[in-house]
């Protein structure tokens, strides 16, 4: 299980801004421009894939029900999320831990175990970038590879080292763009497993998890462990045994001087993130990719019945 340990930067914050303000209860959703966080403007953003969608969406939600008047931008990946961050065109955004510490940070391999990683992430990005994590939230959103539950029977797999004792013209992969040149992406696990590379088709994120469902372009696909597709497609998903994929905890970032601004957003979103655990995103996920529903609903809905908004 992942826990959460919050910055001492953080908690200085919040608790300063907690003895001179008081804690003033949550403006209703629409915005009445009362609250703890009366003032705050801006654009809160995301990567373009469901789970960002979601998280976009709650964040926004959640600081307009404390009186701020945000927007919401998903944008397209990794890099031009972080680059809108550090151009001070978002407010701030869900990050994960291994993402910053592998490509923004530039480090050549991950810390073992979330709550070290979370600790030296937030450490260096505060140092170096003057951005601010929060709460780490419940969930592990790391990469995997999986296949056609009744393909992996008849193949004999359930690891990684598996596959890559197969046959080359049983090694077919499905993977996108972005983790094609990720550090922490398909370079290095090729390398690790010594997988085969003559067979790979760069898909749309989204396309990936029923082509591999249907095993005819390819045979393992890339995927998302808290992506609801998985269990819904009965996929399976291929140990790491090698432990190659480093935690991806996800976490609210924003610069160090918009949370002095505002510090009531640590105490707005830390809860929203510790209560989001892999099952809960696994189920939220789901319901936009199998189900239909829009994000914006779907965010709306779980924090309402949550208790998370008035």
């Amino acid at each position: 299980m992942i826990t959460t340990k919050k910055s001492a930067f953080v908690g200085m914050l919040v608790a300063g801004a907690l003895a001179v303000t008081g804690c003033s209860a949550g403006a209703a959703e629409t915005n009445t421009g009362t609250g703890e966080l009366a003032g705050l403007t801006g654009v809160v953003g995301s990567k373009e894939f469901t789970e960002q969608l979601v998280l976009g969406n709650i964040a926004t939600i959640a600081l307009n029900n404390a009186g701020a008047d945000v927007s919401y931008q998903d944008l397209a990946g990794s890099t031009n999320a972080r680059a809108a961050l550090m151009g001070d065109e978002i407010i701030g955004y869900y990050e994960y831990t291994g993402t910053a510490w592998l490509v923004y940070l530039e480090n050549d391999a991950p810390i073992t175990g979330a709550d070290a990683q979370y600790a030296a992430v937030s450490e260096a990005d505060l140092a170096t970038n003057d951005v601010v994590w929060l709460e780490g939230g419940q969930f592990n959103n790391t990469y995997a590879f999986a296949m056609n539950s009744e393909k992996a029977a008849e193949l004999g797999v359930k690891t990684l080292s598996d596959v890559a004792a197969l046959p080359a013209a049983d090694q077919s992969y499905c993977i996108e763009a972005e983790f094609s040149a990720r550090p922490d992406g398909w370079p290095g696990l090729a390398s690790t497993y010594g997988l085969d590379t003559n067979n790979v088709s760069n898909l749309d994120t989204g396309a990936i998890y029923q082509i591999t469902a249907d095993g005819g372009t390819c045979n393992f696909g890339e995927v998302f462990i808290t992506d609801g597709r998985v269990a819904a497609l009965d996929l399976t998903i291929l140990t790491d045994d090698k432990e190659f994929f480093p935690v991806y905890q996800g976490a609210f970032t924003l610069k160090s001087s918009t949370l002095a601004a505002y510090p009531a957003i640590a105490t707005v979103l830390d809860p929203i993130s510790v209560a989001l655990t892999d099952s809960v995103l696994q189920m939220l996920n789901a319901q936009v990719d199998i189900d239909g529903e829009d994000p914006e609903d779907v965010a709306r809905m779980w924090l309402q019945d949550n208790g998370l908004i008035s």
